[in-house]
């Protein structure tokens, strides 16, 4: 079985929350990392998702630790949607 994997910087201007955790996430960028198994048996490369985990600070009092947290691309995706810059005064 073949896996490949790739991360991607995902960057958001307010806090926001991710299905499953029970906290608000802060403002700024984050690391996700997403794991892909080529599909057997057919004549082209085809890959299928089969992990997608995004690095965020630890909860306090443990702010300096990384917590990778397993999470549905779906999420990601409304909460990028959602994710709105601060109005300039």
């Amino acid at each position: 079985m073949t896996i490949r994997s790739h991360t991607e910087t995902m960057v958001f201007d307010t806090p926001f929350r991710l299905k499953g955790l029970d906290r608000l996430l802060p403002a700024g960028s984050y690391e996700v990392l997403t794991d892909e198994e080529m599909i057997e048996d057919l004549s082209f490369a085809s890959f299928r998702r089969i992990l997608t985990i995004i690095k965020v600070p630890g909860e306090w009092p443990f702010a300096s630790a990384v917590e990778m947290i397993e999470t549905n691309p779906s999420e990601l995706s409304v909460a990028r949607r959602n994710d709105k810059p601060l109005a300039a005064d």
